[in-house]
């Protein structure tokens, strides 16, 4: 008879040292001290599923370089800066100064005045505009989405892009493999037919799975003729106009630009599609240098290849230099230590910090998670609105009376981390007004969380949401 005991005693060994290898991979590299205790946790409580989550979810990919840094030199040359506004200097706030110049040091990102923003906050109206826009397309569309749906208005963006493609307009779509991975392979290859340059990003295929599944693109650009740029929350889908199966309706936020933005816009989409190892796009170097209106914009991008978390700096600078009011939208509120810090810091030191979250998200985990956060935020004084309307998707922060940030980018890990994501901060006085007022009508849709209603959660509530927030950094 086989005695299979020295077979259990090797496989154990090789198992636990399988363990402790990735465990000091994880110290090794100096992450977030919060981010290396979750997987440190996860790997010994659920050693078995914590280690198929480090192979998908866990790598670090960080000063891996999307374009050669020669090539970003001769885009940037490109893109063509604009010459240094004193002017505008001038006419803004030290704050957002502070914030431009560290933009600019972060991305490399400069600051186009001189622009025109409309603002959308219904689905219905961003495609409105956003079909005419389309249909209206003479030279070029750059279209970049995460989620590229066939459904209704997937279906109408398609045929509006395939009718323009076969008039001779030059059409490139990116999309996101895993955010568009229910939609059929047929979709894309009627467009791909037509003559539309159609790729999926970070496409997710064995053997890659592990080495691509966690880094999505999650930015939603759309660049037409180098006059006019669409950015914002809202993905190429029904549910964004109608709120879909689950929610009465859908509150998002979504903007249309005009004027010397344009290059920042046309830059960014060039890295993304060179990323995915196609050539540079002749008519990247198209754009608009005509000026259409007065606010100042720059455009920041972030992304798990990126020296820093530029978003995440932006949004920390932004919160610290705030000395009147900070208002959030965000659908998922799962902040690092130190973006959570600094908005306690802020209520402690009397600034208005208001947070308005979805009372239901599409994600009930993601739900729980954010709920751990809550207690902590009221002690400090922080004034936090559940939206109760339906689902608010709307990525927005206002600062003060001059800075608006508006883009993909959730006030969660994954967004600072994991996921390519692009916002436009704007610096002006009349756009943050006008958000403001956005903002307040939006609180009467919502209700105010109370520190007593709080604590008198059902205790198995309070009990998951603590038990996933320690996964929340991996999450």
């Amino acid at each position: 008879m086989i005695d299979w005991s020295w077979v259990r005693e090797i496989s154990f060994t090789l198992y636990a040292l399988t363990i402790i290898s990735i465990i000091v991979i994880v110290i090794s590299e100096n992450r977030n001290p919060v981010k290396t205790l979750a997987w440190v946790t996860v790997l010994l409580l659920l050693p078995m599923v914590g280690v198929i989550l480090y192979l998908f979810f866990g790598r670090n990919i960080k000063n891996t370089h999307k374009v050669s840094r020669r090539l970003r030199r001769q885009m940037r040359r490109k893109e063509a800066a604009p010459k240094p506004d004193t002017r505008l200097m001038e006419s803004l706030q030290p704050e957002s100064v502070q914030m431009m110049r560290l933009g600019q040091t972060l991305t490399g990102g400069h600051i186009y005045p001189g622009n025109t923003v409309e603002v959308f906050t219904s689905g219905q109206e961003k495609f409105d505009s956003l079909l005419r826009d389309l249909e209206n397309a003479r030279h070029f569309i750059h279209l970049e989405y995460y989620i590229f749906e066939n459904d209704r208005i997937g279906s109408q963006v398609a045929e509006i892009l395939i009718r323009r493609a076969l008039e001779g307009v030059n059409v490139r779509v990116i999309y996101d493999h895993v955010g568009s991975f229910s939609v059929k392979s047929k979709f894309f290859k009627r467009m791909r037919k037509a003559g539309i340059q159609v790729y999926p990003f970070f496409e997710v295929t064995f053997p890659q799975l592990g080495t691509r599944i966690n880094w999505r693109n999650h930015r939603k650009i759309c660049i037409i003729d180098g006059r006019i740029g669409y950015l914002g929350g809202m993905n190429i889908a029904d549910r964004y106009i109608d709120g879909g199966k689950k929610f009465a309706s859908w509150r998002d936020t979504h903007v249309r630009v005009t004027g010397p933005i344009l290059a920042a816009l046309q830059h960014s989409f060039a890295v993304d599609w060179h990323f995915m190892n196609q050539p540079l796009p002749a008519d990247s170097s198209k754009f608009t240098t005509r000026r259409t209106g007065d606010i100042a914009a720059q455009l920041v991008t972030s992304g798990p290849t990126s020296q820093w978390s530029n978003i995440a700096y932006m949004f920390h600078k932004a919160i610290g230099n705030a000395r009147k009011r900070i208002y959030i939208q965000t659908p998922y509120f799962l902040p690092t230590d130190a973006l959570l810090k600094g908005l306690i810091s802020a209520a402690l030191s009397k600034v208005d910090v208001r947070i308005l979250i979805p009372t239901k998200t599409d994600s009930p985990l993601l739900n729980f998670a954010s709920a751990s956060y809550i207690a902590e935020c009221l002690r400090a004084g922080i004034k936090i609105y559940f939206y109760d309307a339906g689902m608010l998707h709307s990525k927005l922060i206002i600062v003060d009376d001059e800075l608006v940030t508006i883009g993909s980018t959730n006030f969660d890990f994954r967004s600072f981390e994991h996921n390519f994501e692009g916002n436009l901060f704007f610096y002006s006085k009349d756009l943050n007004r006008q958000l403001t007022e956005i903002y307040r009508n939006d609180l009467t849709h919502a209700h105010r969380i109370t520190p007593q209603a709080w604590r008198k959660r059902p205790l198995w509530r309070r009990a998951v949401a603590s038990i996933v927030r320690l996964l929340s950094p991996i999450l």
